[in-house]
């Protein structure tokens, strides 16, 4: 998870088991806007056999089922699905089995990707290939409820959501950009897993393009701190959401808290 860095450094930020394995968190975000209920991402799912799930040492009790419930909400509610990528970790739990088929999790939502992504994912490389389970992907567009979206950074996506592209931790990965409470908050994905990735040398061995991830990462920081974003996390086990200043060791943490304290 954090690539070149020595161990001895990161397990400060992320202590590992004995297994040498650190937690992380799968979190996904809902967004209501108008007469939709956009969902980012839906987690790793349930339908992997035993042996899949051995690997990975999954625990707690949060679910997509029980978030959504919290608020008084079913997946059939669920207007569209918004995948960053197509990695198993962010897309698993779209699909469902209902006996010995694979159908859509969310019966009435619209599934969003992008064509060079999908194309990456439908046709992956050798390295690549184990993060991009067919069961996750074929039956969204079997379903005929795929839609792509333009590749056009920046594009908007609806009134309050853009979409910003990156391309080194997998070919066109989307992030969306939100305007929320007359701020922006920027969903991160895979491009800063953790709150613990902001260093730039800090970039995952799953990249694909590590070099590309650097340039980006800069990039994004910079944009960030110049237009106060608030970053929002998927992986990090504890922090959800945090702003960013400017410190004699690059652009770090200022302040972080729960997206409910926006």
């Amino acid at each position: 998870m954090f690539g070149v860095v020595p161990k001895s450094i990161w397990h400060k930020l992320n202590p590992a088991d004995d297994n040498n394995m650190c937690t992380w968190a799968m979190r996904c975000l809902l967004i209501k806007e108008g007469n939709r209920l956009i969902l980012v991402d839906t987690g790793i799912g349930n339908k992997q056999d035993a042996k899949f799930f051995s690997y990975y040492y999954l625990h707690g009790n949060a679910t997509l089922d029980s978030s959504l419930a919290a608020h008084g909400l079913h997946r059939d509610d669920i207007t569209d699905v918004f995948l960053t990528h197509l990695h198993f970790d962010h897309c698993g739990g779209s699909i469902i089995r209902e006996g010995d088929k694979l159908a859509p999790a969310f019966k009435n939502a619209v599934y969003w990707s992008n064509p060079d992504h999908w194309k990456w994912a439908t046709e992956p490389n050798e390295r690549e290939k184990a993060s991009f389970l067919k069961e996750n992907i074929l039956p969204i567009q079997e379903s005929g409820q795929l839609q792509f979206i333009d590749q056009q950074d920046g594009i908007k996506f609806s009134e309050n959501i853009a979409v910003r592209f990156v391309h080194g931790h997998t070919d066109a990965m989307m992030l969306p950009q939100i305007r929320y409470k007359d701020q922006t908050l920027l969903y991160m994905a895979d491009l800063l897993p953790s709150i613990g990735h902001l260093p730039i040398p800090y970039v995952m061995a799953y990249d694909m393009f590590p070099l590309t991830t650097l340039q980006e990462k800069k990039s994004f920081l910079q944009e960030a701190l110049d237009n106060k974003y608030i970053l929002f996390f998927e992986h990090d086990p504890k922090v959800e959401c945090c702003t960013l200043q400017q410190t004699e060791r690059g652009i770090r943490t200022e302040n972080v808290f729960a997206l409910n304290e926006i």
